[in-house]
């Protein structure tokens, strides 16, 4: 192992004396927006902040571990002498452009590997085909080669040996959050759970949580890095402080998920399966990304967990990242539709449109089926690698049919229909800014073509500004939902290869509007500014604390590391 650190270091001392002009680098740093992720912590308790402090060092150790991931040690990207090249690579997790299809802007880098560091690099498909071990498609596994270069699975907790930091730091932050036992003891069932790489129990702890004042995601959790079989999972963290008042005002929607499963425009056989009853909706404001969705796009709103027996056992937890929502919205999404949307319709754009659009495409994703209806396994299994774009875009479509029915039936009772159309038409020039490297970017592609071919708007060869028609705009919705649930409830992998093939690029046209709000320094996505220091925990004076470590809980096989 260090052998091959030290010559991957060599490496790239040679890419650093060949990097792209400065130029370049400055302008595409200017694509992001910084913004500040911090919260009220005036009324924390000591104890509530050493947690706090604790969630953040177990969320940073994820950091470090989805750069080996993604490309190497972070030391690789940290040893960049230039700043805004170092900044640069730090946003995208190595030497790949996130937002322009993975294209290396460093000179003697190359393509970016689809497997990532999940697979050894010169492994063929045979291969891995032949391989004998069960556990070659566990999520929380890589494949790495033997003495004798033979493929061989490791497990994740044998293999990343930070995870023992991650899971200490858990531990003592269940320690200091004693007081909320329920939160304590998912806590502590994650820090086993990063050790044994068992993640169910935890999985299960964690949806149980109903008014836990904080709250983290933490793990091996989406597997988008992996574009090689779409199998191995990525670490990422959030530390999410829960909006008690937005909270309550969403939970109303989750009951009608059953009725709305059971009208999907599709065949029945497609929409056979109910989702679990635990299922919630909830708005946090965030105060530390760390990994996978920190890399490139950042995440604003979360579906969890992501196994699909869980999912139809007990649900899953929608979180709303609603202060990330809201400067993705004003930063954003707003300069883009006074750019592209028809002045005439420019005031159906608006906040409660945009954040419904996407918790909406949350909670769609408990909708639809799980596992094929024709016997080849779950529909992630059947589709492999292309499933994420596809799902994705089920999410979307199916959150904008929920808001249609949600509003008709009264429901959802904010704005006009309108908006909602309209904001969401211009949340597609956002997200399709992602690329084809992304499986939301890819969606979104398809979804603009699609809606192009069925008249769902109309572009202004003059002053290049779309116009919605909303008659054709909920037809367009209605036949691309039926299409996407029969292809993932029949596993067709043919078919979406093809409808990611016919629909899924940037057309000239679009790609002339989407180079308009580049010229006028539209950021594509943001940063942040976060940590400690942001939320102003090392300004805070505590005195050392005693343990309020509540009896009768499950204690991981680990010693504390003080």
């Amino acid at each position: 192992m260090k052998k091959i650190v030290l010559m991957s270091f060599a490496l790239f001392a040679l890419v650093l004396n060949a990097q792209v002009s400065k130029n370049e680098i400055a302008k595409r740093l200017g694509s992001y927006k910084v913004v500040k992720l911090t919260t009220d912590i005036s009324n924390l308790t000591p104890y509530q902040q050493a947690g706090l402090k604790h969630l953040l060092d177990a969320a940073r150790v994820m950091d470090d571990l989805f750069y080996e991931q993604s490309y190497g040690p972070r030391a690789l990207v940290d040893s960049i002498k230039d700043d805004k090249t170092r900044a640069f690579a730090q946003i995208n997790y190595g030497p790949w452009d996130r937002l322009n299809d993975m294209q290396p802007f460093l000179k003697g880098i190359g393509p970016k590997p689809k497997g990532a560091n999940f697979y050894p690099k010169d492994m063929l498909a045979a291969e891995f085909d032949s391989l004998k071990d069960p556990k070659k498609k566990d999520p929380y596994t890589v494949i790495v080669r033997d003495e004798k270069g033979q493929l061989k699975v490791v497990p994740y907790s044998e293999h990343y040996m930070q995870l023992h930091m991650a899971a200490a730091s858990l531990r003592m932050a269940a320690i200091a959050l004693g007081e909320d036992t329920s939160f304590a003891k998912f806590l502590r069932l994650r820090a086993e759970a990063l050790i044994t790489n068992d993640y169910d129990a935890s999985d299960r702890a964690w949806l149980d949580l109903k008014d836990n004042a904080f709250d983290i995601i933490i793990g091996p959790i989406e597997n988008y890095e992996d574009q090689l079989y779409g199998i191995r999972t990525s670490f990422e963290a959030y530390v999410l402080v829960k909006d008690m008042v937005w909270s309550k005002k969403l939970e109303k929607y989750v009951q009608y998920l059953p009725e709305l499963q059971k009208g999907l425009p599709v065949d029945k056989k497609y929409k056979s399966e109910q989702a679990g009853s635990s299922s919630q909706l909830n708005a946090y404001d965030i105060i530390y990304y760390a990994g996978d969705c920190n890399a490139g796009s950042k995440t604003i709103a979360v579906n969890l967990p992501n196994d699909e027996k869980l999912q139809l056992e007990k649900g899953t937890r929608r979180s709303q990242l609603k202060n990330s929502i809201r400067a993705k919205y004003e930063n954003i999404m707003v300069p883009i539709a006074k750019e592209l949307i028809d002045t005439a319709q420019l005031k159906h754009i608006t906040f409660d449109a945009f954040f419904s659009t996407i918790m909406f495409h949350e909670v769609a994703h408990g909708l639809g089926i799980k596992n094929t209806v024709n016997g080849k396994g779950t529909v992630k299994d059947a589709l492999g690698a292309d499933y994420s774009a596809l799902e994705e875009g089920k999410a979307d479509i199916l959150g904008l049919y929920m808001i249609t029915q949600l509003h008709d039936k009264k429901v959802l009772q904010e704005g006009q229909l309108m908006d909602y159309y309209v904001t969401f038409m211009a949340g597609i020039f956002r997200s399709v800014r992602f690329g084809a490297s992304s499986a939301h970017g890819k969606a979104n592609m398809i979804r603009f073509n699609y809606f192009k071919e069925n008249g769902a708007f109309t572009r202004n060869d003059k002053t290049g500004r779309y116009t919605i028609n909303f008659e054709k705009m909920k037809l367009a919705m209605t036949s691309l939902s039926a299409l996407i649930l029969q292809l993932q409830g029949d596993g067709d992998v043919e078919g979406v290869k093809n409808l990611l093939k016919e629909k899924g690029a940037i057309m000239p046209e679009l790609q002339k509007d989407l180079d308009k709000l580049s010229a006028k320094n539209i950021p594509v996505d943001i940063i942040f500014e976060q940590g400690a220091d942001v939320l102003g925990l090392n300004s805070t004076s505590t005195q050392p604390l005693q343990p309020m470590e509540p009896k009768n809980m499950p204690t991981p096989p680990f010693p504390i590391i003080r």
